[in-house]
Protein backbone atom coordinates (compact mmCIF):
# COMPACT_ATOMS: atom_id res chain seq x y z
CA UNK A 1 0.00 0.00 0.00
CA UNK A 2 1.48 3.38 -0.93
CA UNK A 3 1.97 5.82 1.90
CA UNK A 4 -0.89 8.28 2.06
CA UNK A 5 -0.53 12.04 2.17
CA UNK A 6 -3.50 13.74 3.79
CA UNK A 7 -2.11 17.22 3.35
CA UNK A 8 -4.79 19.50 2.06
CA UNK A 9 -2.40 21.59 0.02
CA UNK A 10 -3.17 19.72 -3.17
CA UNK A 11 -6.87 20.51 -3.19
CA UNK A 12 -9.54 18.41 -4.84
CA UNK A 13 -7.75 15.10 -5.09
CA UNK A 14 -5.72 15.53 -1.95
CA UNK A 15 -7.89 12.72 -0.61
CA UNK A 16 -5.93 10.56 -3.03
CA UNK A 17 -2.61 12.41 -3.00
CA UNK A 18 -0.46 9.30 -2.86
CA UNK A 19 3.21 9.40 -3.69
CA UNK A 20 4.20 9.14 -7.32
CA UNK A 21 6.94 6.57 -7.11
CA UNK A 22 9.99 6.70 -9.29
CA UNK A 23 12.98 4.45 -9.31
CA UNK A 24 13.49 2.45 -6.15
CA UNK A 25 10.77 3.96 -4.06
CA UNK A 26 11.61 7.65 -4.06
CA UNK A 27 8.78 10.07 -4.13
CA UNK A 28 8.46 12.51 -7.00
CA UNK A 29 6.68 15.70 -6.00
CA UNK A 30 3.92 16.84 -8.32
CA UNK A 31 5.14 19.73 -10.38
CA UNK A 32 3.97 21.83 -13.21
CA UNK A 33 6.04 23.31 -15.96
CA UNK A 34 6.56 26.34 -13.78
CA UNK A 35 7.93 24.44 -10.81
CA UNK A 36 6.58 22.63 -7.75
CA UNK A 37 2.94 22.86 -6.92
CA UNK A 38 2.77 25.28 -4.00
CA UNK A 39 -0.70 26.75 -4.44
CA UNK A 40 -3.01 26.94 -1.47
CA UNK A 41 -5.89 24.54 -1.14
CA UNK A 42 -8.85 25.88 -3.14
CA UNK A 43 -11.98 26.88 -1.31
CA UNK A 44 -15.53 27.48 -2.46
CA UNK A 45 -14.93 28.24 -6.12
CA UNK A 46 -17.91 29.61 -8.11
CA UNK A 47 -18.39 26.30 -9.93
CA UNK A 48 -18.39 24.38 -6.66
CA UNK A 49 -20.96 26.76 -5.16
CA UNK A 50 -23.11 26.44 -8.29
CA UNK A 51 -22.96 22.63 -8.16
CA UNK A 52 -24.02 22.67 -4.50
CA UNK A 53 -26.87 25.11 -5.12
CA UNK A 54 -28.24 23.43 -8.25
CA UNK A 55 -28.20 19.90 -6.82
CA UNK A 56 -29.53 21.01 -3.44
CA UNK A 57 -32.50 22.93 -4.88
CA UNK A 58 -33.20 20.80 -7.94
CA UNK A 59 -32.58 17.29 -6.58
CA UNK A 60 -32.44 17.18 -2.76
CA UNK A 61 -35.22 19.66 -1.98
CA UNK A 62 -37.88 17.70 -3.97
CA UNK A 63 -36.93 14.57 -1.99
CA UNK A 64 -37.70 16.25 1.33
CA UNK A 65 -40.71 18.06 -0.08
CA UNK A 66 -42.34 14.78 -1.10
CA UNK A 67 -41.62 13.36 2.37
CA UNK A 68 -43.11 16.28 4.28
CA UNK A 69 -45.98 17.38 2.06
CA UNK A 70 -48.24 14.34 2.17
CA UNK A 71 -49.36 14.36 5.83
CA UNK A 72 -51.22 17.66 6.26
CA UNK A 73 -53.71 17.28 3.35
CA UNK A 74 -54.11 13.53 3.95
CA UNK A 75 -57.86 13.61 4.67
CA UNK A 76 -58.55 15.78 1.63
CA UNK A 77 -56.58 13.50 -0.69
CA UNK A 78 -58.27 10.45 0.84
CA UNK A 79 -61.60 11.97 -0.17
CA UNK A 80 -60.31 12.42 -3.71
CA UNK A 81 -59.15 8.79 -3.82
CA UNK A 82 -62.55 7.54 -2.67
CA UNK A 83 -64.40 9.72 -5.19
CA UNK A 84 -62.11 8.55 -7.99
CA UNK A 85 -62.71 4.87 -7.21
CA UNK A 86 -66.47 5.46 -7.07
CA UNK A 87 -66.43 7.32 -10.40
CA UNK A 88 -64.33 4.79 -12.28
CA UNK A 89 -65.27 1.49 -10.65
CA UNK A 90 -68.64 2.24 -9.01
CA UNK A 91 -67.34 0.88 -5.71
CA UNK A 92 -67.78 2.67 -2.38
CA UNK A 93 -64.74 1.97 -0.22
CA UNK A 94 -65.12 1.15 3.46
CA UNK A 95 -63.05 3.04 6.01
CA UNK A 96 -60.62 0.11 6.21
CA UNK A 97 -60.28 -0.17 2.44
CA UNK A 98 -59.72 3.57 2.13
CA UNK A 99 -57.00 3.42 4.79
CA UNK A 100 -55.37 0.57 2.87
CA UNK A 101 -55.50 2.54 -0.39
CA UNK A 102 -53.99 5.54 1.37
CA UNK A 103 -51.20 3.36 2.74
CA UNK A 104 -50.45 2.28 -0.82
CA UNK A 105 -50.38 5.90 -2.00
CA UNK A 106 -47.90 6.80 0.74
CA UNK A 107 -45.73 3.69 0.36
CA UNK A 108 -45.44 3.93 -3.44
CA UNK A 109 -42.93 6.72 -2.83
CA UNK A 110 -40.80 4.39 -0.71
CA UNK A 111 -41.09 1.53 -3.21
CA UNK A 112 -39.84 3.83 -5.96
CA UNK A 113 -36.98 5.09 -3.79
CA UNK A 114 -35.84 1.57 -2.89
CA UNK A 115 -36.01 0.48 -6.53
CA UNK A 116 -33.92 3.42 -7.71
CA UNK A 117 -31.43 2.86 -4.88
CA UNK A 118 -30.77 -0.66 -6.13
CA UNK A 119 -29.97 0.64 -9.62
CA UNK A 120 -28.36 3.94 -8.60
CA UNK A 121 -24.80 2.60 -8.72
CA UNK A 122 -25.26 1.26 -12.25
CA UNK A 123 -26.86 4.51 -13.45
CA UNK A 124 -24.04 6.58 -11.91
CA UNK A 125 -21.39 4.53 -13.74
CA UNK A 126 -23.31 4.10 -17.00
CA UNK A 127 -24.48 7.69 -17.48
CA UNK A 128 -22.14 9.55 -15.15
CA UNK A 129 -22.82 11.33 -11.89
CA UNK A 130 -24.17 14.36 -13.71
CA UNK A 131 -26.29 12.25 -16.06
CA UNK A 132 -27.82 10.43 -13.10
CA UNK A 133 -28.76 13.75 -11.49
CA UNK A 134 -30.28 14.97 -14.77
CA UNK A 135 -32.35 11.78 -14.84
CA UNK A 136 -33.48 12.36 -11.26
CA UNK A 137 -34.58 15.92 -12.04
CA UNK A 138 -36.42 14.78 -15.19
CA UNK A 139 -38.30 12.14 -13.18
CA UNK A 140 -39.06 14.76 -10.53
CA UNK A 141 -40.56 17.08 -13.14
CA UNK A 142 -42.63 14.25 -14.65
CA UNK A 143 -43.99 13.39 -11.21
CA UNK A 144 -44.90 17.04 -10.57
CA UNK A 145 -46.83 17.21 -13.85
CA UNK A 146 -48.76 14.04 -12.98
CA UNK A 147 -49.62 15.45 -9.54
CA UNK A 148 -50.91 18.61 -11.16
CA UNK A 149 -53.07 16.78 -13.71
CA UNK A 150 -54.42 13.89 -11.60
CA UNK A 151 -57.19 15.98 -10.01
CA UNK A 152 -58.48 17.26 -13.35
CA UNK A 153 -58.72 13.74 -14.83
CA UNK A 154 -60.02 12.34 -11.53
CA UNK A 155 -57.41 9.54 -11.55
CA UNK A 156 -56.15 7.90 -8.40
CA UNK A 157 -54.01 5.71 -10.67
CA UNK A 158 -52.17 8.81 -11.88
CA UNK A 159 -51.62 9.87 -8.27
CA UNK A 160 -50.10 6.46 -7.51
CA UNK A 161 -47.88 6.66 -10.60
CA UNK A 162 -46.72 10.15 -9.63
CA UNK A 163 -45.76 8.97 -6.14
CA UNK A 164 -43.81 6.06 -7.66
CA UNK A 165 -41.96 8.35 -10.09
CA UNK A 166 -40.94 10.93 -7.47
CA UNK A 167 -39.81 7.98 -5.34
CA UNK A 168 -37.57 6.81 -8.19
CA UNK A 169 -36.17 10.33 -8.44
CA UNK A 170 -35.54 10.45 -4.68
CA UNK A 171 -33.75 7.10 -4.50
CA UNK A 172 -31.51 8.09 -7.40
CA UNK A 173 -30.76 11.44 -5.75
CA UNK A 174 -29.73 10.01 -2.39
CA UNK A 175 -27.54 7.40 -4.14
CA UNK A 176 -25.70 9.83 -6.40
CA UNK A 177 -25.81 13.42 -5.15
CA UNK A 178 -23.61 13.07 -2.01
CA UNK A 179 -21.09 11.04 -4.03
CA UNK A 180 -21.03 13.64 -6.82
CA UNK A 181 -20.44 16.59 -4.49
CA UNK A 182 -17.78 14.86 -2.37
CA UNK A 183 -15.93 13.82 -5.53
CA UNK A 184 -15.84 17.46 -6.61
CA UNK A 185 -14.78 18.75 -3.19
CA UNK A 186 -11.29 19.48 -1.90
CA UNK A 187 -10.57 17.20 1.03
CA UNK A 188 -10.97 20.03 3.54
CA UNK A 189 -14.50 20.74 2.19
CA UNK A 190 -15.56 17.12 1.69
CA UNK A 191 -17.68 17.00 4.84
CA UNK A 192 -19.31 20.35 4.15
CA UNK A 193 -20.26 19.31 0.61
CA UNK A 194 -21.52 15.98 1.91
CA UNK A 195 -23.99 17.74 4.22
CA UNK A 196 -25.51 19.71 1.32
CA UNK A 197 -27.77 16.78 0.36
CA UNK A 198 -29.40 16.25 3.80
CA UNK A 199 -29.60 20.02 4.23
CA UNK A 200 -31.60 20.27 1.00
CA UNK A 201 -33.80 17.35 2.06
CA UNK A 202 -34.50 18.89 5.47
CA UNK A 203 -35.38 22.22 3.91
CA UNK A 204 -37.70 20.39 1.52
CA UNK A 205 -39.46 18.68 4.44
CA UNK A 206 -39.93 22.04 6.14
CA UNK A 207 -41.13 23.66 2.90
CA UNK A 208 -43.63 20.85 2.32
CA UNK A 209 -45.00 21.14 5.85
CA UNK A 210 -45.27 24.93 5.59
CA UNK A 211 -46.88 24.94 2.14
CA UNK A 212 -49.37 22.34 3.38
CA UNK A 213 -50.96 24.73 5.88
CA UNK A 214 -54.66 25.05 5.06
CA UNK A 215 -54.49 28.80 4.43
CA UNK A 216 -51.82 28.22 1.77
CA UNK A 217 -52.18 25.11 -0.41
CA UNK A 218 -53.35 22.40 2.01
CA UNK A 219 -57.02 22.75 1.12
CA UNK A 220 -59.63 21.20 -1.16
CA UNK A 221 -59.03 23.64 -4.01
CA UNK A 222 -55.22 23.56 -4.11
CA UNK A 223 -53.93 20.21 -2.85
CA UNK A 224 -52.88 19.08 -6.35
CA UNK A 225 -50.91 22.31 -6.80
CA UNK A 226 -49.33 21.72 -3.40
CA UNK A 227 -48.04 18.29 -4.43
CA UNK A 228 -46.51 19.78 -7.61
CA UNK A 229 -44.91 22.92 -6.13
CA UNK A 230 -41.36 21.58 -6.50
CA UNK A 231 -41.77 21.28 -10.29
CA UNK A 232 -40.49 24.76 -11.27
CA UNK A 233 -37.29 24.20 -9.28
CA UNK A 234 -36.68 20.96 -11.17
CA UNK A 235 -37.05 22.86 -14.46
CA UNK A 236 -34.72 25.74 -13.56
CA UNK A 237 -32.05 23.53 -12.01
CA UNK A 238 -32.35 20.95 -14.78
CA UNK A 239 -31.50 23.66 -17.32
CA UNK A 240 -28.39 24.54 -15.31
CA UNK A 241 -27.08 20.98 -14.92
CA UNK A 242 -25.25 20.96 -18.30
CA UNK A 243 -23.15 23.87 -17.04
CA UNK A 244 -21.91 21.83 -14.06
CA UNK A 245 -18.71 19.78 -14.23
CA UNK A 246 -18.74 16.02 -14.39
CA UNK A 247 -16.88 14.27 -11.59
CA UNK A 248 -13.17 14.32 -12.61
CA UNK A 249 -12.57 11.11 -10.69
CA UNK A 250 -15.39 9.35 -12.50
CA UNK A 251 -14.07 10.49 -15.88
CA UNK A 252 -10.47 9.61 -15.15
CA UNK A 253 -10.89 6.29 -13.34
CA UNK A 254 -14.19 4.81 -14.48
CA UNK A 255 -14.58 6.14 -18.02
CA UNK A 256 -10.90 6.32 -18.85
CA UNK A 257 -11.34 9.81 -20.32
CA UNK A 258 -8.14 11.14 -18.83
CA UNK A 259 -7.81 14.44 -20.66
CA UNK A 260 -11.42 15.35 -20.00
CA UNK A 261 -10.99 14.43 -16.33
CA UNK A 262 -7.99 16.75 -16.04
CA UNK A 263 -9.89 19.50 -17.82
CA UNK A 264 -12.92 19.22 -15.51
CA UNK A 265 -10.70 19.15 -12.44
CA UNK A 266 -8.96 22.32 -13.60
CA UNK A 267 -12.38 23.97 -14.14
CA UNK A 268 -13.58 23.11 -10.64
CA UNK A 269 -10.42 24.33 -8.95
CA UNK A 270 -9.78 27.30 -11.24
CA UNK A 271 -6.21 26.17 -11.81
CA UNK A 272 -4.16 25.41 -14.95
CA UNK A 273 -4.37 21.82 -16.15
CA UNK A 274 -0.65 21.38 -15.53
CA UNK A 275 -1.27 21.78 -11.80
CA UNK A 276 -3.73 18.90 -11.52
CA UNK A 277 -2.68 16.22 -14.03
CA UNK A 278 -0.09 14.55 -11.78
CA UNK A 279 -2.59 14.23 -8.97
CA UNK A 280 -5.11 12.35 -11.10
CA UNK A 281 -2.39 10.06 -12.39
CA UNK A 282 -1.36 9.33 -8.80
CA UNK A 283 -5.00 8.67 -7.98
CA UNK A 284 -5.25 6.09 -10.76
CA UNK A 285 -2.04 4.37 -9.65
CA UNK A 286 -3.23 4.09 -6.05
CA UNK A 287 -6.70 2.80 -6.86
CA UNK A 288 -5.77 0.29 -9.56
CA UNK A 289 -2.82 -1.08 -7.61
CA UNK A 290 -4.92 -1.38 -4.45
CA UNK A 291 -7.73 -3.20 -6.29
CA UNK A 292 -5.75 -5.41 -8.71
CA UNK A 293 -2.14 -5.30 -7.66
CA UNK A 294 -1.36 -4.05 -11.16
CA UNK A 295 -1.15 -0.33 -11.84
CA UNK A 296 -3.01 0.82 -14.94
CA UNK A 297 -5.73 -1.82 -15.02
CA UNK A 298 -9.21 -0.74 -13.90
CA UNK A 299 -11.29 -3.46 -12.23
CA UNK A 300 -15.00 -3.78 -12.89
CA UNK A 301 -17.21 -3.69 -9.82
CA UNK A 302 -20.58 -5.40 -9.55
CA UNK A 303 -22.96 -5.62 -6.62
CA UNK A 304 -22.09 -9.29 -6.14
CA UNK A 305 -18.40 -8.50 -6.04
CA UNK A 306 -18.91 -5.70 -3.52
CA UNK A 307 -20.91 -8.00 -1.23
CA UNK A 308 -18.39 -10.86 -1.54
CA UNK A 309 -15.18 -8.85 -1.24
CA UNK A 310 -13.75 -9.43 2.28
CA UNK A 311 -11.99 -6.07 2.23
CA UNK A 312 -15.37 -4.35 1.75
CA UNK A 313 -17.21 -6.22 4.52
CA UNK A 314 -16.69 -3.53 7.15
CA UNK A 315 -17.43 -0.55 4.85
CA UNK A 316 -20.70 -2.26 3.83
CA UNK A 317 -21.62 -2.96 7.46
CA UNK A 318 -20.86 0.63 8.45
CA UNK A 319 -22.81 2.25 5.63
CA UNK A 320 -25.83 -0.01 6.22
CA UNK A 321 -25.65 0.58 9.99
CA UNK A 322 -25.49 4.34 9.58
CA UNK A 323 -28.14 4.68 6.86
CA UNK A 324 -30.51 2.07 8.24
CA UNK A 325 -29.94 3.25 11.79
CA UNK A 326 -31.03 6.73 10.77
CA UNK A 327 -34.55 5.41 10.19
CA UNK A 328 -34.59 2.96 13.10
CA UNK A 329 -33.77 5.82 15.46
CA UNK A 330 -37.48 6.72 15.35
CA UNK A 331 -37.31 10.19 13.84
CA UNK A 332 -40.59 9.71 11.95
CA UNK A 333 -42.31 8.38 15.08
CA UNK A 334 -41.17 11.46 17.01
CA UNK A 335 -42.73 13.73 14.41
CA UNK A 336 -45.87 11.58 14.47
CA UNK A 337 -46.27 12.02 18.24
CA UNK A 338 -45.15 15.64 18.37
CA UNK A 339 -48.55 17.15 17.61
CA UNK A 340 -50.33 15.20 20.38
CA UNK A 341 -47.51 15.99 22.83
CA UNK A 342 -47.81 19.70 22.11
CA UNK A 343 -51.61 19.60 22.51
CA UNK A 344 -51.29 17.82 25.85
CA UNK A 345 -48.89 20.56 26.93
CA UNK A 346 -51.70 23.07 26.43
CA UNK A 347 -51.40 24.16 22.81
CA UNK A 348 -54.44 24.31 20.54
CA UNK A 349 -54.51 22.04 17.45
CA UNK A 350 -53.49 24.99 15.29
CA UNK A 351 -50.70 25.97 17.66
CA UNK A 352 -49.47 22.38 17.85
CA UNK A 353 -49.34 22.29 14.05
CA UNK A 354 -47.07 25.32 14.08
CA UNK A 355 -44.99 23.78 16.87
CA UNK A 356 -44.51 20.68 14.73
CA UNK A 357 -43.49 22.99 11.91
CA UNK A 358 -40.98 24.44 14.37
CA UNK A 359 -39.48 20.95 14.78
CA UNK A 360 -38.96 20.87 11.03
CA UNK A 361 -37.28 24.26 11.23
CA UNK A 362 -34.95 23.00 13.98
CA UNK A 363 -34.11 19.96 11.87
CA UNK A 364 -33.17 22.21 8.95
CA UNK A 365 -31.24 24.67 11.13
CA UNK A 366 -29.11 21.89 12.63
CA UNK A 367 -28.26 20.60 9.16
CA UNK A 368 -27.04 24.10 8.26
CA UNK A 369 -24.97 24.12 11.45
CA UNK A 370 -23.64 20.67 10.57
CA UNK A 371 -21.97 22.11 7.44
CA UNK A 372 -19.42 23.68 9.78
CA UNK A 373 -19.47 21.06 12.52
CA UNK A 374 -18.56 18.03 10.38
CA UNK A 375 -15.38 19.78 9.29
CA UNK A 376 -14.60 21.35 12.65
CA UNK A 377 -15.40 18.43 14.97
CA UNK A 378 -15.09 15.42 12.70
CA UNK A 379 -17.64 12.75 11.80
CA UNK A 380 -17.04 10.26 14.60
CA UNK A 381 -17.44 12.64 17.60
CA UNK A 382 -20.69 13.97 16.15
CA UNK A 383 -22.08 10.47 15.61
CA UNK A 384 -21.10 9.43 19.15
CA UNK A 385 -22.70 12.54 20.63
CA UNK A 386 -25.80 12.25 18.46
CA UNK A 387 -26.52 8.57 19.15
CA UNK A 388 -25.77 8.80 22.89
CA UNK A 389 -27.99 11.79 23.54
CA UNK A 390 -30.70 10.44 21.23
CA UNK A 391 -30.95 7.31 23.40
CA UNK A 392 -31.42 9.51 26.47
CA UNK A 393 -34.10 11.72 24.93
CA UNK A 394 -35.97 8.79 23.34
CA UNK A 395 -36.12 7.07 26.74
CA UNK A 396 -37.27 10.25 28.48
CA UNK A 397 -39.85 10.88 25.76
CA UNK A 398 -41.31 7.38 26.04
CA UNK A 399 -41.51 7.63 29.82
CA UNK A 400 -43.00 11.12 29.81
CA UNK A 401 -45.73 10.20 27.31
CA UNK A 402 -46.61 7.11 29.34
CA UNK A 403 -46.97 9.25 32.47
CA UNK A 404 -48.15 12.44 30.78
CA UNK A 405 -51.39 12.70 32.80
CA UNK A 406 -49.89 11.89 36.18
CA UNK A 407 -48.20 15.23 36.87
CA UNK A 408 -48.81 18.70 35.51
CA UNK A 409 -45.14 19.24 34.58
CA UNK A 410 -44.70 16.02 32.57
CA UNK A 411 -46.11 17.46 29.30
CA UNK A 412 -43.38 20.08 29.38
CA UNK A 413 -40.74 17.36 29.84
CA UNK A 414 -42.19 15.57 26.81
CA UNK A 415 -42.14 18.80 24.79
CA UNK A 416 -38.50 19.50 25.66
CA UNK A 417 -37.63 15.87 24.84
CA UNK A 418 -39.16 16.17 21.36
CA UNK A 419 -37.29 19.39 20.59
CA UNK A 420 -34.02 18.13 22.08
CA UNK A 421 -34.21 14.84 20.18
CA UNK A 422 -34.77 16.63 16.86
CA UNK A 423 -31.79 18.85 17.65
CA UNK A 424 -29.30 16.08 18.49
CA UNK A 425 -30.57 13.94 15.60
CA UNK A 426 -29.77 16.76 13.20
CA UNK A 427 -26.21 17.10 14.49
CA UNK A 428 -25.05 13.62 13.50
CA UNK A 429 -27.55 10.89 12.65
CA UNK A 430 -29.37 13.17 10.22
CA UNK A 431 -26.60 14.44 7.90
CA UNK A 432 -23.59 12.11 8.22
CA UNK A 433 -25.09 8.82 6.91
CA UNK A 434 -25.88 10.47 3.58
CA UNK A 435 -22.24 11.01 2.63
CA UNK A 436 -20.20 8.62 4.78
CA UNK A 437 -20.21 5.99 2.02
CA UNK A 438 -18.34 8.37 -0.26
CA UNK A 439 -15.54 8.51 2.33
CA UNK A 440 -15.12 4.85 3.25
CA UNK A 441 -15.34 3.37 -0.27
CA UNK A 442 -12.76 3.91 -3.01
CA UNK A 443 -13.87 5.32 -6.37
CA UNK A 444 -14.41 1.89 -7.99
CA UNK A 445 -16.94 0.33 -5.56
CA UNK A 446 -18.19 3.71 -4.32
CA UNK A 447 -21.38 3.96 -6.47
CA UNK A 448 -22.50 0.52 -5.33
CA UNK A 449 -21.59 1.29 -1.72
CA UNK A 450 -23.63 4.48 -1.88
CA UNK A 451 -26.49 2.56 -3.49
CA UNK A 452 -26.46 0.03 -0.63
CA UNK A 453 -26.58 2.87 1.88
CA UNK A 454 -29.48 4.52 0.06
CA UNK A 455 -31.31 1.18 -0.09
CA UNK A 456 -30.79 0.66 3.65
CA UNK A 457 -32.12 4.16 4.32
CA UNK A 458 -35.28 3.88 2.24
CA UNK A 459 -35.75 0.22 3.20
CA UNK A 460 -35.56 1.17 6.87
CA UNK A 461 -38.07 3.92 6.26
CA UNK A 462 -40.40 1.38 4.61
CA UNK A 463 -40.06 -1.17 7.45
CA UNK A 464 -40.70 1.47 10.13
CA UNK A 465 -43.71 2.80 8.21
CA UNK A 466 -45.20 -0.70 8.10
CA UNK A 467 -44.28 -1.77 11.64
CA UNK A 468 -44.88 1.43 13.58
CA UNK A 469 -48.72 1.44 13.44
CA UNK A 470 -48.83 -2.13 14.74
CA UNK A 471 -46.16 -1.42 17.35
CA UNK A 472 -47.99 1.73 18.41
CA UNK A 473 -51.23 -0.20 18.79
CA UNK A 474 -49.54 -2.92 20.83
CA UNK A 475 -47.27 -0.98 23.18
CA UNK A 476 -48.06 2.69 22.53
CA UNK A 477 -45.42 5.20 23.65
CA UNK A 478 -43.20 2.33 24.80
CA UNK A 479 -42.31 2.14 21.08
CA UNK A 480 -39.69 4.76 21.86
CA UNK A 481 -37.85 2.24 24.04
CA UNK A 482 -37.53 0.02 20.94
CA UNK A 483 -36.08 2.90 18.94
CA UNK A 484 -33.73 3.67 21.84
CA UNK A 485 -32.55 0.04 21.80
CA UNK A 486 -31.82 0.19 18.05
CA UNK A 487 -29.94 3.45 18.52
CA UNK A 488 -27.92 1.91 21.35
CA UNK A 489 -26.94 -0.97 19.05
CA UNK A 490 -25.91 1.52 16.42
CA UNK A 491 -23.79 3.38 18.98
CA UNK A 492 -21.97 0.18 19.99
CA UNK A 493 -21.13 -0.77 16.38
CA UNK A 494 -19.92 2.73 15.55
CA UNK A 495 -17.97 3.02 18.79
CA UNK A 496 -15.93 -0.05 17.87
CA UNK A 497 -15.60 0.18 14.09
CA UNK A 498 -16.25 3.72 12.78
CA UNK A 499 -12.97 5.47 11.92
CA UNK A 500 -12.57 9.22 11.89
CA UNK A 501 -12.62 10.11 8.19
CA UNK A 502 -11.91 13.80 8.50
CA UNK A 503 -8.64 14.73 6.77
CA UNK A 504 -7.98 11.19 5.56
CA UNK A 505 -7.61 9.94 2.02
CA UNK A 506 -10.40 7.55 1.07
CA UNK A 507 -7.75 5.12 -0.15
CA UNK A 508 -6.19 5.23 3.33
CA UNK A 509 -9.58 4.65 4.98
CA UNK A 510 -10.36 1.72 2.68
CA UNK A 511 -6.97 0.19 3.52
CA UNK A 512 -7.64 0.67 7.23
CA UNK A 513 -10.94 -1.26 6.96
CA UNK A 514 -9.69 -4.05 4.70
CA UNK A 515 -9.47 -6.71 7.45
CA UNK A 516 -13.18 -6.59 8.24
CA UNK A 517 -14.07 -6.99 11.91
CA UNK A 518 -10.39 -7.58 12.70
CA UNK A 519 -9.48 -4.13 11.42
CA UNK A 520 -7.84 -1.62 13.71
CA UNK A 521 -9.51 1.72 13.06
CA UNK A 522 -8.01 5.08 13.90
CA UNK A 523 -10.59 7.02 15.89
CA UNK A 524 -8.77 10.34 16.11
CA UNK A 525 -8.74 13.24 13.68
CA UNK A 526 -5.62 13.03 11.57
CA UNK A 527 -3.36 16.03 11.87
CA UNK A 528 -2.28 17.62 8.57
CA UNK A 529 1.15 16.48 7.50
CA UNK A 530 3.57 18.01 5.08
CA UNK A 531 4.66 16.19 1.98
CA UNK A 532 8.20 15.96 3.39
CA UNK A 533 6.95 13.48 6.00
CA UNK A 534 6.82 10.80 3.35
CA UNK A 535 10.11 11.42 1.61
CA UNK A 536 11.92 8.55 3.32
CA UNK A 537 9.08 6.00 3.45
CA UNK A 538 9.53 2.73 1.64
CA UNK A 539 7.62 1.96 -1.50
CA UNK A 540 5.16 -0.97 -1.44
Amino acid sequence: MPAMDSSEQHGLVAEYSVPILTGAGTRASPASADGPSSHKAPGWTPLLVLAAAVTSLGAALPVGFNIGVINTPAEIIKGFCNASVVAHYEVELTAGQLDLLWSVVVSMFLVGAMTASMTGGWVADRFGRKGALETAMALSLLGALLFLVCKYVDSVEMLLLARLIVGLSSGLTTSVMPMYLTELAPVHLRGALGVICPMGINFGVFAGQFAGLDWLFGNEASWHVLLALFGPLAVVCGVLVPVLPESPKYLYLVRGEEQRGVRELARVRRLPEAHVGDELRALRTANTKEATGQPGRQPEWTLGRVLRAPELLLPVVLVVTLCGGQQFSGINAVFYYSSSVFQTAGLTPTQSQYATLGCGAINFATSVLAVRLVNGCGRRPLMMLSTTTAVVFLSVLGTSILTIKMYSWVPYVATVSVLAYVLVYGLGMGPIPYFIGSEIFDVGPRPLGMALGSLANWGGNFVVALAFPAMQGAIGPASFYVFAAFTTLQFVILKIYLPETKGRDTTEIAYMLRLGFKSYVDKDVKAPQSADTFNNEESP
